[in-house]
């Protein structure tokens, strides 16, 4: 059985995980199937199931998604945009706090994982939405 404290860090990192794939879904919904947010809504689905099978492997129980249609996409797309850069640093910035605090082997390298995913490809895929919304 894992501990609450591992049971917490992984119910906040799939809060943050659901959050990212609400937020996308929401601009695909307003502006029709966008790049980068078409591709990465379907790698932010693959993240919160990798953190939902790591909560089943601790014999937890996945939590419905609350964020499920409670997000409205930004007014423009540069907006989403920038909202969607912010939301990848915050997601950075939240697996730099949680890591640290993990003992399990195989949750740690799945947040390590998801953590490297939003850094070398989420972000500067933003970042280079954000330039294109520019012109």
């Amino acid at each position: 059985m894992a501990s609450i404290e591992l049971a917490k860090i992984l119910l906040d990192a799939l809060d943050d995980e659901r959050k990212a794939e609400a937020s996308y879904a929401a601009v695909i919904d307003k502006f029709g199937p966008v790049r980068p947010f078409s591709n990465i809504i379907e790698a932010e689905q693959r993240h919160a199931s990798a953190l939902e099978r790591q909560l089943r492997r601790l014999g937890l129980t996945v939590p419905p998604n609350p964020w499920t249609g409670k997000v409205s996409a930004p007014a423009t797309l540069k907006e989403a945009c920038e909202s969607a850069v912010e939301g990848e640093i915050e997601n950075i910035a939240l697996y730099d706090r949680l890591i640290p605090m993990i003992d399990d082997p195989a949750a740690r390298q799945v947040m390590e994982n998801l953590q490297a995913a939003s850094r070398e490809r989420h972000l500067p895929a933003f970042k280079r939405c954000l330039e294109r919304e520019q012109d």
